[in-house]
């Protein structure tokens, strides 16, 4: 079991009906014939995944889901199926009844991964192209920051359907071709491009010990690659001001005493949570810590038998005291919220950019593997607690409003501005361009 306090889920055609519009399946790739031994497969994953959610879901009564009767409706379409894509998708569909963003279904991994070479992102209310990767099918289509996503195949993005359109991209039934509708930044020009995406062949990981040296060695350059793009990075302005820019809450590379203490020497600290799906309890705290000289709830976790309250220890005259902004976007979540809204219950920063995800539980994941020759690997996430934060109220669906709306247009994510970060200096007094704010932390593609 593992415990999260991050939204990892970022986690087409016909089968992303079922998800995104609340009965959403028939499969987006060609359909599969279903083997009597795959869907006996199927079924177990559906009891595994039914049983975790059964003994482990916060909320005993499920949020008054009739959770019995909804399994064996899935047992049912499972039996009747004759595609493997349109099984998984069936469980994935029925966690999704519980409208919890941490209680997910991870299924067995697909060894062919599709790199769609751009990506995309709900700023306000419409979505936008926000990168594209040179040299691949995308940017020989035309495709750029600053067009404007009005339909992935056939799906309109929204603020509540883009998590499970990324979820069926990414997780469950990645796709070799997307159909988008795009009109462009200057908002005249509207057109459908079919976009191909990248595939790569990769081996299914069941034992390291079953893989070659090469195999293992790419492996680790893979996870290497993962903590660079996860780094925290700052750059200082003078004695004036600090900006931090956290990608993840990870306790792994994060020395928040040690970073933060490099703030002390500047009169304002930025710290950048655009993006950040949130990470480690510990490295919340920690984070918290050092920015208050006494002690400061976070929130109260709310379990299925018991109530318990997260806070962060003050750091006295340690505690960075200067001016604090915070900028969060449609993707900063979970942990990276409870940072900002604290932030804002507190009163000890201004919190500036896009209202985020929305995405705030506490989970535990739940690993689990079921037939032989193949053996398959797959595991649930289901949620172990609400957080109440000290407003009494729960950011699930909700999110952090920031005390200052500023968000890019589409003209500036063309043209590589960023008014967000421009504006945050300005506020911390450091005249800043939104051009030379677009420069300061460039945009890193993985490696292939």
């Amino acid at each position: 079991m593992r415990n999260a306090f991050s939204c990892p889920r970022k986690a087409m055609g016909q089968a992303m009906a079922l998800l995104v519009v609340g009965s959403l399946i028939v499969p987006l790739a060609h359909p599969q014939h279903l083997s009597s031994v795959d869907r006996e497969k199927a079924q177990a994953i559906l009891q595994s995944i039914a049983g975790d959610v059964r003994k482990y879901y916060y909320d005993p009564k499920l949020h008054g889901v009739d959770w019995d009767a909804k399994v064996e409706e899935t047992k049912q379409a499972i039996a009747k199926t004759d595609s493997w894509n349109t099984a998984i998708l069936e469980v994935a569909a029925l966690l999704e009844t519980l409208n919890d963003s941490h209680t997910f279904f991870a299924p067995p991994q697909d060894p062919m991964s599709q790199d769609y070479g751009w990506r995309f992102q709900m700023i306000g209310s419409r979505c936008y192209i926000t990168h594209v990767r040179p040299k691949t099918d995308a940017e020989n289509k035309g495709l750029k920051p600053g067009d404007e996503v009005l339909t992935i195949d056939g799906f309109a993005p929204t603020r509540e359907a883009l998590n499970k359109i990324e979820y069926v991209l990414y997780t469950l039934v990645p796709q070799r071709t997307l159909t988008l509708d795009l009109r462009d930044h200057s908002g005249k020009i509207r057109r459908r491009v079919e976009v191909v995406a990248k595939v790569r062949q990769a081996k299914a990981v069941t034992d390291l010990g079953d893989m070659t040296g090469g195999e293992q060695w790419k492996l680790r350059l893979e996870y290497e690659d993962e903590l660079r793009l996860m780094r925290p990075q700052y750059k200082e302005i003078g004695k004036e001001l600090m900006i931090l820019r956290l990608p993840e809450f990870t306790g792994e590379d994060l020395d928040a005493k040690d970073i933060l203490g490099k703030a002390h020497k500047h009169d304002a600290l930025i710290v950048d949570l655009r993006g950040d799906p949130g990470g480690a309890e510990s490295t919340l705290q920690d984070l918290l810590a050092s920015l208050f000289e006494e002690d400061i709830k976070i929130a109260d976790k709310v379990m299925r038998n018991a109530k318990e309250k997260v806070a962060a220890k003050g750091s006295h005259h340690g505690a960075f005291s200067g001016k604090l902004i915070v900028l969060v976007d449609s993707e900063s979540a979970s942990a990276s919220e409870l940072f900002a809204r604290v932030i804002q219950i507190e009163k000890r920063g201004i919190i500036v950019g896009d209202r985020s995800s929305g995405s705030v539980m506490e989970a535990m994941h739940y690993p689990h593997q079921t037939g032989t020759d193949p053996t398959y690997y797959f595991e649930s996430s289901v949620s172990s607690a609400d957080l109440i934060m000290g407003d009494g109220k729960s950011l699930e669906h909700v999110g952090v409003t920031p005390d200052e709306t500023v968000i890019p247009t589409a003209d500036d994510l063309a043209n590589g501005r960023d008014p967000v970060l421009a504006r945050a200096a300005e506020i911390a007094g450091v005249k800043l361009s939104p051009e030379d704010a677009g420069k300061l932390f460039p945009f890193e593609w993985p490696r292939k």
